[in-house]
């Protein structure tokens, strides 16, 4: 039944990928927003756990209050699941006009300097947009990607992420290689993109994230370190149609990489707390 239900999804991706980006875009935009006050009236799993991450977030929040950040937060993950699907059919002109940035020239300024540049993101709004951007201004991103099943279906989402431009390393079970091959294409002068404020292998480094135990992935601070690339952490938030990308102060080597990740973490608070709905987090981060 395993089987079954992954070919399922996979055909069902499949179908969303022909489908949705025929479809005005106005129709898309109804169905997606209505698929998303559907899941929050169900109240599965994930939106519980949405909500709880984000009861930590806005500690303060009524009841009232922390539903409707829950259904706008959802109608945001729906938003990104709705470009994932039309993304490759935008124009290059369509995908740099819908970008503004804050502080770009960090990120300039540092990729120039010729040793490579690494920027680490948490899962706010919508960063394979923002990945197609880097790549169409100059700067083509490599980055990783967690190993989906089935395997069809992670290959469909390489596959899309390769038309918008970008390098996508598998992440097996053995993160060395793609270590190396981040490093190289650093070391190349190259630019690294990695999604970094959930650990997804239970070796992370432990952080103080909104004042809760957390744990988060070490490679942007021990790649930083490697090959001497400085690592600026950037926040992404919707801004009516546009996609807003800060890039925050880089990131100091000294204390070593627990000590930069949490820094990175301090900076993924400071944009996820200004724009808590744009935040798909519906998986444990807390350890608590």
């Amino acid at each position: 039944m395993d089987g079954v239900r992954q070919r399922a999804v996979d055909l069902g991706f499949a179908a969303a990928w022909t489908v949705v980006r025929r479809l005005p875009e106005r129709v898309v935009t109804g169905l997606f927003t209505r698929a998303a006050d559907v899941a929050v009236r169900r109240d599965g799993s994930g939106v519980r756990r949405l909500r709880s991450n984000l009861s930590v977030v806005r500690p303060d929040a009524s009841a009232d209050e922390l539903d409707a950040l829950t259904r706008a937060a959802m109608r945001s993950y729906a938003r990104y699941w709705q470009e994932a699907f039309r993304l490759p059919e935008w124009s290059d002109e369509r995908i740099v006009g819908r970008v503004r940035t804050v502080n770009e020239e960090r990120l300039r300024n540092a990729h120039a300097a010729g040793r490579g540049v690494i920027c680490a993101l948490p899962h706010l709004a919508n960063y394979d947009h923002a990945g197609a951007w880097a790549g169409r201004t100059g700067m083509p991103v490599s980055t990783v990607a967690e190993r989906l099943r089935p395997e069809s279906l992670f290959d469909r989402f390489v596959e899309y992420r390769k038309r918008l431009g970008m390098e996508v390393l598998p992440l097996t079970g053995s993160d060395e290689h793609v270590f190396g091959v981040l490093a190289e294409r650093l070391r190349a002068g190259g630019f690294v993109c990695l999604v970094a404020d959930r650990d997804l292998s239970e070796r992370g480094v432990p952080v103080s994230f909104f004042g809760r135990k957390s744990r988060m992935p070490a490679g942007p601070a021990a790649l930083s370190i490697r090959t001497g690339a400085p690592l600026i952490p950037a926040t992404l938030h919707y801004d009516g149609p546009d996609l807003v990308i800060t890039f925050h102060p880089p990131i100091g080597r000294e204390g070593g990489p627990a000590a930069m990740t949490q820094r990175c973490a301090d900076a993924f608070a400071a944009g996820i707390a200004a724009h808590p709905q744009d935040w798909h987090m519906l998986q444990r981060i807390f350890l608590d």
